[in-house]
């Protein structure tokens, strides 16, 4: 798996293309405020963008995508790395 990240140059979104030998790329945006709601009120928060793409070949896509569930949970609360 390999980790690209363009946010440091301004980019907020992009999907990353898979380089062999590698079965997923996780491309990284940029973080910007932006206006989101949390328990229905308005609020000001800092969001990034990330973009999984994966060869389903040797990876099917539902492993992936509790991956991506998993790796979210842990960027927005990261204490649960300590459980």
């Amino acid at each position: 798996m390999t980790i690209s990240n363009l946010g440091m140059y301004g980019t907020e979104e992009f999907v990353a293309i898979i380089n062999p030998p590698q079965s997923a790329i996780l491309a990284v945006g940029g973080a910007k405020k932006q206006a989101v709601v949390i328990d229905d009120q308005l609020a000001i928060a800092t969001v990034v963008q990330f973009t999984l793409s994966v060869d389903h070949r040797p990876v099917d896509g539902a492993v992936a995508a509790e991956w991506m569930k998993t790796f979210i949970g842990i960027v927005e609360n990261p204490m649960r790395i300590l459980l």
